[in-house]
């Protein structure tokens, strides 16, 4: 067994000078990308999700012990495994992923405006539509607060708008590649992933 850590460009080249085998890793944030630089060198790349090789780790964790787990799930005969994602493919799930934090910002901006509304008197009902419906007239709802207070909610706004262009495009690139793709217009038709 190879014990030694490697730097990035020491394990392409020793992998490249192995004869062509089966490379086992953990499904990982960057296990696609090393995933697509094996299978350059001839190997197979395969990866395992995290949840099928915890059960064989024996001790505490470690790199020893996690590579020794790694080999162990990989030789099972029944074992499932990740396929390596394009890089085109890993863009696309980054595009949706990007969009759904947009959301969760923008959801966390309206709510933290409505609570410190709530602390002055202002009540605004939950939901965006309601929210939209108050900001045309957003001083005449709030006339009674402090300046400072109106600058402060102004940032707010201007920070929910900018996160609604950016969660506008992203929907515009969705249903872009949705047209040219059928895995994103697939996955337009789930409930709380596609746009809206």
């Amino acid at each position: 067994m190879f014990r030694k850590k490697l730097s990035r460009s020491q394990l392409i080249a020793f992998l490249s000078k192995l004869p062509r085998c089966v490379v086992a890793m953990e499904a990982c944030a960057t296990s696609h990308y090393w995933g697509r630089e094996i299978g350059k060198l001839g190997h197979e790349a395969r990866l395992i999700p995290p949840v099928y090789v915890k059960p064989f780790v024996k001790r505490q964790k470690n790199d020893a012990n996690d590579a020794e787990a790694i080999a162990e799930a990989a030789s099972r005969p029944t074992m499932r495994y990740v396929s390596v994602k394009s890089a085109e493919q890993q863009a696309q799930g980054m595009v949706f992923r990007t969009r759904d934090l947009c959301v969760r910002q923008r959801s966390q901006l309206v709510n933290a405006l409505r609570g410190h509304l709530a602390e002055y008197g202002v009540v605004v009902a939950q939901g965006m539509v309601q929210f939209r419906r108050i900001i045309p007239s957003f001083d005449e709802v709030a006339p009674d607060l402090p300046t400072e207070i109106l600058g402060l909610c102004q940032a707010y706004i201007d920070q929910i708008a900018l996160f609604d262009e950016r969660i506008m495009a992203l929907d515009h690139e969705i249903k872009g590649r949705a047209k040219t793709d059928e895995a994103p217009s697939r996955l337009m038709t789930i409930p709380g992933v596609g746009p809206m």
